[in-house]
């Protein structure tokens, strides 16, 4: 079969929705023609993987870009480069901590300005539904953002407040249900917070103390019962406690529509490895013990999670303070949140090798998951027809160190730094072009469809 005008790119394993086989996937137009078998295809513009793995690139649903207003903590053009260098193709943005927030058509707006020609992967955006601002979600959901982020206790800037108790929760997703929106949730309980030992310092125990499984659960409970009141579909943001995944099924079984996602970091650190004093390893809810670990890696392994995403949340090294950098390792006074945007899918795919897992099983994780969440299946996530030709080529074998100067975060503060991974992209394209960290960007801003 000739190629024309378009270009194929063949490998012995190619990750499809079927499974994985040896393939030729022609590409015409920024798109993915079609799938035809190994070899079938000829002519010029052929690129032959051998047997690298070629899946599709990566969607990352919770990534926190910070600008404008942040952008020394991150940027549109750092974040995504570090993106396409993890073969990470899809970013959605999250509303805060950027100044100002998305919680208004104005606050979109300056998100959008900003992004202009910075972008080496394609972006949306969130929403946030806060205290006092449903006037403006259905301005936001009309201008396309992909739902509404909200957090049941402090978020840690004072510009995106929480939603104070129920009465707030219920008419945010009640507003929410009647706009079809999705309703994204941080949900830890304050007054379990407030109830907490919360003694500072640099031990790693002390800090695990001060966000205990029950903030998670408490505050899921209550969740899940304003879910069912409004009718509203909730996504459960970053579970890290296996104690809420019992109220999750039951949940589901009772027709609550609720998804949930987890995150690389809470599948491959756990408690009892993390330094005191090294704070790069603080986010909210925290990284648990090992034995937590190995049941979120059961319900995912059981389909009970939609997704895997980074939540990128980083910040300065001096807010960070962490004692590897020079600063006091506090703890309680750093800046909570994991910075992995680039190293997720290698640190999700060594942990998952280990377990007898595939890639086709992280792909469903890590791309057709979060694709499907966002509305965007059929053009994300996946290596078929119509799709657009958003792919990586991945070596399941290779082995490198993290390190930080490998890193395109701004601040290449993480707690890989040191690790030894396995799995190596090799080469990402967006549309049908091979991003070049080096040259221009051609990433696209998105809308919800």
């Amino acid at each position: 079969m000739p190629l024309g005008d378009g270009v194929v790119i063949r490998s012995r394993r190619v990750v499809l929705p079927e499974g994985e086989r040896a393939a030729d996937v022609v590409v015409r137009g920024g798109r993915i023609e079609q799938v035809a078998a190994h070899g079938a295809v000829g002519g010029r513009g052929v690129t032959d993987l051998g047997a690298l793995v070629l899946m599709p690139g990566l969607v990352d649903t919770h990534v926190h870009v910070n600008e404008p207003g942040r952008t020394e903590w991150e940027g549109f053009a750092s974040a995504t480069r570090a993106a396409a260098a993890g073969g990470v193709t899809t970013i959605v943005d999250m509303p805060l901590n950027s100044v100002p927030p998305t919680t208004s058509s104005a606050g979109l707006s300056a998100k959008r300005k900003a992004a202009e020609g910075r972008l080496w992967v394609d972006v949306g955006f969130w929403g946030g539904a806060v205290p006092g601002n449903l006037g403006e979600l259905e301005l936001l959901h009309r201008a396309g953002v992909f739902g509404f982020k909200s957090f049941l206790a402090p978020s840690g800037v004072d510009e995106f407040p929480h939603l104070t108790g129920p009465a707030e929760l219920v008419a945010a997703l009640t507003e929410q249900a009647r706009l079809g929106a999705l309703a994204i949730v941080h949900a830890e309980d304050p007054a379990v917070l407030d109830a907490a030992p919360n003694v500072g310092g640099a031990r790693y125990r002390d800090f695990l103390a001060s966000r205990p499984d029950a903030a998670e659960s408490v505050a899921v409970a209550g969740l899940l019962d304003c879910a069912r009141r409004t009718g509203a579909r909730v996504h459960l943001l970053h579970v890290s406690s296996a104690a809420v995944l019992p109220l999750l099924r039951q949940a589901r079984a009772d027709g609550v529509r609720v998804t949930a996602e987890t995150c690389p970091h809470y599948l491959t650190l756990a408690a009892e490895q993390v330094p005191d004093g090294d704070t790069a390893f603080k986010c909210c809810p925290p990284i648990r013990d090992a034995a937590n670990r190995e049941l979120l890696w059961q319900a995912l392994a059981a389909g009970e999670f939609a997704a895997v995403v980074s939540d990128h949340s980083p910040s300065t090294s001096e807010l960070k303070l962490s004692q590897r950098l020079g600063g006091s390792g506090d703890f309680a006074a750093a800046w909570g949140g994991i910075a992995s945007l680039q190293v997720g899918l290698p640190a999700v795919w060594t942990e998952a090798r280990r377990r007898g897992h595939s890639p086709a099983d992280v792909v469903r994780w890590m791309a057709a998951g979060p694709a499907g969440l966002v509305g965007l299946s059929g053009v994300k996530g996946a290596i078929a027809p119509g799709c657009d030709a958003d792919l990586v080529a991945f070596d399941p074998d290779g082995e490198f160190t993290v390190r930080p100067e490998q890193l395109h975060h701004k601040n290449p503060v993480t707690p890989y730094t040191g690790r030894t991974l396995t799995g190596l992209v090799r080469r990402t394209w967006l549309r049908g072009r091979v991003v070049d960290l080096d040259g221009a960007p051609h990433g696209r801003q998105l809308v919800r469809r």
